[in-house]
């Protein structure tokens, strides 16, 4: 049976008056959850960085997540979910403006709503903290810039350089990076202009190798910057090709994630 569902392409983390396009992700509404195959099938066919998938769960303004890289699913993805949250208050006006959403996957609550029609946000619990130890023997060697701080984390491990030159400067050897059992790195560093920080994310084990603008990178970052900093409210840059610009507000247990955001396609999604 042939189906149709609402579709869009939004980027996110994206600032257009300072030329910076964010990352795209590919949003499809189903009326139900499909098969692990079939939802890789389709993220490979869309070749986005990554395909958001939601479906409505038995209350009003929850949704359940789930997203897909060209290659394979991604436990956690903040501008997938940044990404659905746009995409959510253009198709269910009235809740937005009532409610908010909750996206759900698995025991992960995501907290959703617009700020106005061209700011979102969503708050991340679960903070994930950071531990300082000795960084991998030849990580410094790829990454090709010394490495002034080194933190493991349950996500991608943060990397701290001397400042934003060196992190612009740094040219990852991927094929040294594959060699070391780590997935990701954010590398970052403080910032020579107004923000607080700037940062990078290299995943050499996935396709993508570089992300262009990484919600789960800030996952790491806003904790270990805020803590640095002593600051509450916290804006950065990613500096990917594309470029990344992201807004927190950062709590105890809890971070606020903003962004604004702007479409590229917009209609319907032909499942057959």
């Amino acid at each position: 049976m042939n189906s149709t569902f609402p579709f869009s392409i939004i980027n996110v983390f994206s600032n257009l008056e300072t030329k910076t396009l964010g990352n795209p992700s590919a949003v499809i509404l189903l009326n139900q959850e499909l098969s692990d195959d079939k939802l890789q099938s389709i993220a490979t066919e869309l070749q986005q960085p990554a395909t958001t998938f939601l479906w409505r769960t038995d209350q009003e303004n929850e949704f359940q997540i789930r997203w897909f890289a060209p290659d394979a699913e991604i436990g956690l993805c903040g501008h997938g979910a940044m990404a659905a949250t746009v995409f959510l208050s253009q198709e269910f006006t009235e809740l937005a403006l009532v409610n908010g959403f909750k996206l759900i996957k698995g025991k992960t609550i995501i907290e959703a709503d617009k700020n106005s029609d061209t700011e979102h946000y969503i708050i991340l619990k679960n903070i994930q903290r950071s531990k300082i130890q000795s960084p991998p023997e030849g990580l410094e060697k790829a990454l090709g810039q010394k490495i002034i701080e080194y933190y493991s984390t349950e996500n991608k491990h943060i990397v701290l350089l001397e400042n934003e030159k060196s992190l612009a400067n740094m040219k990852p050897d991927f094929d040294a990076l594959r060699k070391i059992d780590v997935f990701g790195y954010s590398v970052t560093a403080p910032s020579m202009q107004n923000d607080d920080f700037v940062c990078r994310t290299i995943v050499p084990h996935v396709q993508q190798l570089e992300d262009h603008a990484t919600g789960s990178t800030q996952a790491v970052l806003v904790d270990f910057w805020a803590t640095k900093l002593g600051k509450s409210k916290l804006e950065s840059r990613q500096l990917s090709p594309r470029g990344g610009y992201f807004k927190a507000i950062h709590n105890s247990d809890n971070f606020k994630l903003i962004s604004q955001s702007y479409y590229t396609a917009n209609g319907t999604f032909f499942l057959n």
